[in-house]
């Protein structure tokens, strides 16, 4: 099969390694890609949310099937576009992907269908908005963009003063364009973060190994949210007898609402939970493969991912059975100097191998550039460096050793994935 996977990041890097594995696949595309992927797939300068140009390219070159990875252009219908001109895609229509694409619909769809999830008030007002904030008086307060916004559209606010001035940043000054125009605000929950990626047909649910996300730029959780620092896999604070509750009052609840709404989800949900004190509750739903959580999650996947993503487009996911390796993987990111804010590309970037490697590790890329056989930076979230190991500290020992042999002027990284303490 020829597979086209869109998207040009580490989660789409960590994805074609793992198709490359599979015996169905003979030609591999990325659609833009990036440096480090050029080394595994053929890239296509199209834009990954140009569904026009991608279904034209999908068309002229025959391909059999395309993974839409990122989530903007599914919540813009390119899987729709695809399944209409005949491709065989993995990824939600735009029906579905409004999971992701609108936190109200996703709040109101928990609360209609009893899933956990924190308190909120939705607004389109900024002053009723910040009303709401000052007679609610409780702090810390979460303040969420409604629709996409890279990652960075939550606010964690420590004071009236700060929820005001994210909810203005949000709602008036349009940070983040039209995805700002309603804000959701909802209590704060305390307890250990989960990430699970489920596969699933509608039908059938498959959760995938869980993963920690660390978001904070900083070591100890400080600074500012990231699109992700590093990532863990499994997370060791999710036990059997949570993921067996979750399963019942979460995935199989969050499947079935959907196909009686009328959108039944097709390709991998995301569910980002928060183990509290009173049970797991759901932070949010993504619509996709999460990033970075795919890096650490699909090196421990013993089954070919192509047969499981022919097996969710058919509806048969049910017979499949889905294996996982044994021990633990860890994922380091290193970002350019000054993410998540200003930060320069174009350095060299030393360390790596013709094929973008180095050993002792799998280098997933997420902003770099290649010419010849050199690597540039050319975004904030440069490379994940995963290792795989028998346990957690095995894993972290690997990567943060590999981590060191590479290097670009400016690089930072966190020293703490997974709680390890690398001195």
């Amino acid at each position: 099969m020829k597979v086209l996977v869109v998207g040009g990041g580490g989660r789409e890097h960590a994805i074609i390694r793992k198709l490359k594995e599979s015996s169905l696949v003979t030609k591999l595309y990325a659609a833009p890609g990036n440096g480090g992927i050029s080394a595994d797939a053929e890239c296509v300068p199209i834009k990954a949310t140009d569904i026009e140009k991608m279904v034209d390219y999908a068309k002229k070159h025959e391909i059999d099937f395309v993974v839409v990875a990122p989530d903007d252009p599914l919540v813009m219908g390119m899987a729709d576009a695809m399944n209409e001109a005949g491709i065989r895609t993995f990824g939600p229509n735009k029906a579905a992907a409004i999971i992701e694409g609108s936190k109200a619909f996703s709040k109101n769809l928990m609360k209609k269908y009893g899933i956990p999830t924190a308190a909120y008030e939705v607004f389109d007002d900024p002053q009723k908005a910040i009303d709401y904030i000052r007679v609610q008086n409780t702090y810390p307060t979460v303040i969420k963009a409604d629709g996409l916004a890279l990652g960075k559209g939550v606010v964690i606010a420590e004071d009236f003063h700060a929820a005001e001035e994210a909810v203005k940043s949000m709602m008036e000054d349009k940070i983040f364009g039209e995805s700002g125009s309603h804000v959701v605000i909802e209590e704060f929950l305390t307890g250990p973060e989960v990430s699970v990626l489920a596969f699933t047909d509608s039908k059938v649910m498959k959760p995938m190994i869980s993963s920690k996300d660390h978001k904070r730029v900083f070591d100890h959780d400080r600074g500012p949210n990231t699109g992700g620092m590093g990532t863990i896999a499994p997370n060791p604070y999710y036990t059997d007898e949570i993921a067996e509750r979750c399963m019942k009052e979460i995935f199989r609840p969050t499947m079935e609402a959907m196909v009686k709404e009328g959108r039944p989800f097709k390709g991998c949900l995301y569910f980002g939970l928060m183990l509290t004190p009173k049970g797991p509750k759901v932070i949010e739903y993504n619509c996709r493969f999460g990033d970075p959580e795919t890096q650490v999650v699909l090196p421990l996947l013993d089954t070919d991912l192509m047969e499981i993503f022919l097996a969710i487009d058919e509806e048969r996911l049910s017979d499949l059975d889905i294996r996982w390796k044994k021990g633990a993987a860890a994922c380091v990111v290193m970002a350019s100097g000054g993410y998540p804010k200003k930060y320069p590309t174009g350095l060299p970037i030393t360390g790596l191998d013709a094929g973008g490697q180095t050993a002792g590790a799998t280098v997933y890329h997420a902003g770099t550039k290649r010419e010849g056989d050199l690597y540039f930076t050319s975004g904030g979230r440069v490379l994940g460096v995963t290792a795989i190991g028998d346990n957690l500290t095995d894993a972290l020992n690997q990567s943060y050793a590999a981590v060191k042999n590479i290097s670009f002027e400016g690089c930072h990284y966190r020293n703490d994935i997974g709680g390890h303490q690398n001195n």
